[in-house]
């Protein structure tokens, strides 16, 4: 067994006040704690200075409007108290998250879409506070819409910001580094280097003890012998060296020699951690979940908790049924254009796979020439089956207006990924790796693939990889502000139209 860095350095040092100095290098930084909590202080100061500053900036500006440039009394700036009660809910969440530690910031965590969400529940929680207690008439409807749309993009940039800064001051020198030190064969270690930027993580590796192979047909009480022996020896260079983590990157695949590994550093001081390997590079993000009594590594959560689904149902419920509302005559116009078009039904109905690929009619404006029993072919440019008022309903995306009806019956979602016929499930299923994934969720009317410019034919594999990609981006990012997002880039962005035909 051999050590990196501390022994041979600090035993070749011939001068006592040398010694001295690589002993003070070695021991834990006192000042770490103090700017670990600077830190975390920082980033709850920031996001309360940012609230309350928002909702006065917003009354100041109201105020000197209607006053003809006065200066509003704090006593009179009702957004003040409207702040005062956000950063009540806000920053209580953020602290029971750890939001404000560092290794949070340092996570692959979407910072800014659970900044948004959060802005979003702590003003329905306002709402429905004040719609209860009968005081939401105290409030200006004018100032309190700025001070919600205001201060939603204020807060992401701040968050945005100070995040960014926190990343860019953690390196290994920094105070706030976590001191680790690395256990394990010479080849899981060197793997270990190989797959991680050790520096562009924020930590100091300060030791590395590497446990040497045995000969198999040395026996098992010699094994057991040279292991003992690697382990107290690494035991001894941890309490020498006081690392505030060990990791030990023995493979999963050697369980007794994990156990002796932890059964030896769980009698130092130090935080211990297990190194999955290729298992967490591949899912970041792991979380030990217990299910009852049972205890898992959970590399997958639902694609939406119970409460995001009853959320974006609402959401869902809400829009189409106020769509279906408004664009009743827009209905019948485009119903009479197709008639006298060409002959055939208005609607156009298909059988799409929608949620966990449960089979259901989508509903259509017909844009092609009807051909009963004709079998399934993909509409391509410059299609003759097209019809001249399908061409238009295709080009402005209005063909799928009707789809409104399927998200009233829980058939659809307004956003999502798109359902595609069946014939092109079962045909990309077996080629392209995780499409079955998109029915994870209900399919969409519009989705983030669609606002992107992925649509129309797919030639090739790219082409419904590329939208398969934006589809599981969707999935892994959801948010209702994010549906927002979506909806928007629909009616507004020239990429939603584009590929159209």
């Amino acid at each position: 067994m051999f050590h990196e860095r501390p022994p041979q350095h600090y035993q070749q040092l011939p001068a006592r006040q040398a010694r001295r100095a690589v002993w003070a290098s070695l021991l834990p930084r006192r000042r770490r704690a103090a700017v670990r909590l600077g830190i975390s202080t920082s980033l709850f100061l920031a996001d309360l200075v940012t609230i309350l500053a928002v909702g006065l900036a917003v009354d100041a500006a109201y105020y000197a409007y209607i006053s003809d440039g006065d200066l509003i009394p704090l006593s009179r700036s009702m957004n003040l108290q409207t702040a005062a009660f956000l950063s009540l809910i806000i920053l209580p969440t953020k602290l029971a998250r750890g939001e404000y530690g560092i290794e949070h910031c340092l996570s692959r965590t979407p910072h800014l879409r659970r900044t948004a969400t959060l802005w979003l529940m702590a003003w329905a929680v306002a709402l429905l506070i004040g719609f209860a207690t009968k005081t939401s008439h105290d409030f200006s409807r004018v100032a309190s819409a700025a001070f919600f749309v205001v201060g939603l993009p204020v807060t992401i940039l701040v968050r945005g910001v100070m995040v960014t800064l926190v990343r860019r001051g953690s390196t290994a020198n920094s105070a706030s580094a976590s001191r680790i030190h690395l256990v394990g064969y010479e080849e899981d270690i060197t793997n270990f280097y190989a797959n991680n930027d050790v520096e562009a993580l924020g930590l100091r590796v300060v030791g590395t003890s590497y446990l040497r192979r045995f000969d198999a047909s040395a026996g098992s009480s010699s094994a057991e012998a040279l292991l003992a022996e690697d382990l107290d020896l690494a035991v001894s260079v941890v309490r020498f060296l006081r690392p505030d983590d060990v990791f030990v990157l023995v493979p999963w695949s050697e369980p007794a020699d994990i156990e002796r590994c932890i059964d030896a550093f769980l009698r130092v001081p130090a935080a211990l951690h297990l190194r999955p390997g290729t298992m967490m590079d591949r899912f970041p993000d792991l979380q030990v979940a217990r299910v009852g009594r049972l205890s898992g590594l959970n590399i997958g959560r639902r694609p939406l908790s119970s409460g995001e689904i009853l959320l974006k149902r609402a959401f869902d419920v809400t829009l189409a049924g106020i769509g279906l509302m408004l664009l009743a005559p827009l209905f019948v116009t485009l119903a009479v254009l197709i008639k006298l078009d060409s002959p055939g039904p208005v609607f156009f109905r298909q059988r799409r796979y929608g949620f966990n690929q449960e089979a259901f009619g989508v509903f259509k404006f017909r844009s092609m020439k009807a051909v009963p029993d004709a079998p399934f072919r993909q509409a391509s440019r410059n299609d003759d089956r097209i019809t001249r008022v399908g061409a238009l309903l295709r080009r402005t995306n209005l063909d799928e207006l009707p789809q409104l009806i399927n998200v009233i019956l829980g058939d659809m979602s307004l956003v999502g990924p798109r359902p595609h016929a069946l014939a092109h499930d079962r045909s990309f299923e077996r080629r392209i790796a995780l499409y079955a994934r998109r029915h994870n969720v209900k399919p969409g009317i519009t989705g983030w693939a669609q606002v992107n410019g992925f649509r129309g034919e797919t030639l090739t594999d790219a082409a419904m990889e590329a939208r398969v990609q934006a589809d599981l981006h969707y999935i892994d990012n959801w948010s209702i502000w994010l549906d927002m997002t979506i909806i928007l880039q629909t009616i507004v962005s020239p990429r939603a139209y584009r590929n159209a035909f």
